[in-house]
């Protein structure tokens, strides 16, 4: 993209488009978004999400109906389905080690890790997991949006969808939580009006809740 906005810009000009061109998008735009979503932080470094890419007209018409028939969701350039996997750290585990240790981890923690990992994933309920989920994928997700965002596309984040007709025109495995669908393109019309943010002192405390930020 030919216009490059500084990450602060990005944050506070940002708004969730309403409607995009359907221009397509350079597959080296792509990963290049997709490998920040990858660099976000994650709990023990489990790294749970995984990403749909969806492009082809044919299946955003079919994943459209699944997000109550949104048009943005075939008019995006890309929509990316942000999904958790329940199960990937049991998959992951040995992988996750073997990283650490090349980057550095401290081989007494390596050998913690593992154990570490299974006590506190494996006793979660699975809304407690869905909840736990919900946090690793929503980092990378703004990762993504953020760089997008930089890199001059308009994006939308969207909760608006059906979970289990994602999961059937995806062809999601039964441990994939849907967390969000982030669509991403070039705005077309109007930009979304600015709905403003709170100030400091309605939102931030100091210490302890009630004292006001000085």
């Amino acid at each position: 993209m030919s216009e490059i906005k500084t990450l602060e810009q990005a944050i506070q000009e940002r708004r969730s488009t309403p409607s995009f061109d359907g221009a397509p998008m350079p597959a080296e735009d792509l990963r290049r978004i997709l490998e920040a979503g990858m660099a976000a932080p994650s709990g023990y470094n489990v790294q749970p999400w995984r990403f749909v890419v969806v492009q082809s007209p044919e299946q955003k018409r079919k994943l459209r109906g699944a997000c109550f028939n949104q048009a943005k969701v075939e008019e995006a350039s890309v929509v990316i389905a942000c999904c958790g996997d329940s199960d990937s750290w049991r998959r992951d585990a040995d992988e996750i080690i073997r990283m650490g240790l090349a980057g550095g981890m401290p081989e007494s923690y390596a050998a913690q890790l593992k154990s570490h990992v299974e006590s506190y994933l494996s006793m979660l309920t699975r809304d407690q997991m869905h909840g736990w989920l919900n946090k690793q994928v929503s980092l990378a997700a703004g990762f993504m949006m953020l760089t997008a965002e930089t890199m001059g596309y308009d994006t939308a984040p969207m909760e608006g969808f059906e979970q289990e007709r994602v999961h059937e025109v995806l062809r999601l495995p039964l441990s994939y939580w849907v967390v969000s669908l982030l669509a991403i393109g070039t705005l077309q019309g109007p930009d979304k009006y600015d709905g403003g943010r709170f100030g400091l002192a309605h939102t931030v405390s100091s210490e302890e809740f009630g004292k006001p930020l000085r």
